[in-house]
């Protein structure tokens, strides 16, 4: 496996500190990053929000609410995350549970390239996510190398 294959997060994908006005704006905002950067198509951003609106990934957690977006891999060119911390929550409808909603602060938008990766890539979040007093530290981190630093860290994928 080569290092292409490995690596997800990058610096210019991070937006820290992150404001939007709800969900279809956090998930413009952080679309148009990958977009940008040549990961995904143009097909991407839209087909993002019609699939959060039919399944919601908003993830309640004892610490910090979670999103994590995605969509198909056929509208992305190259994987990567793209992660918003954001600086007030906005609301997410609740993975598993719909017509429920789930105060969210950090985003984590994936374009993921092969549809065998997808559920590993899911599982790592989710497992990473449960790592007691994580999420508040990405929260606290102020910068993007450093949430970069955190991720690589915490979330591997392989």
């Amino acid at each position: 496996m080569s290092a292409e294959d490995t690596q997800w997060f990058y610096e210019d994908l991070v937006l820290v500190p992150m404001s939007a006005k709800d969900a279809v704006d956090a998930i413009t905002q952080l679309g148009t990053l990958l977009q940008k950067g040549g990961f995904v198509k143009e097909s991407f951003i839209p087909a993002v929000i019609q699939r959060e609106q039919e399944f919601s990934t908003g993830l309640p957690t004892a610490e910090v609410g979670v999103a994590i977006p995605h969509t198909d891999v056929e509208h992305v060119l190259k994987q990567a995350v793209a992660v918003g911390i954001l600086e007030k929550p906005i609301e997410f409808g609740e993975m598993g549970n719909p017509g429920s909603t789930v105060p969210i602060q950090v985003i984590c938008l994936l374009a993921v390239a092969k549809s065998e990766i997808m559920v590993k890539m899911l599982q790592a979040m989710v497992q990473m996510f449960q790592t007691p007093g994580l999420l508040k530290q990405i929260v606290q981190a102020k910068n993007a190398p450093e949430i970069v630093r955190i991720f690589r860290q915490h979330c591997r994928v392989g």
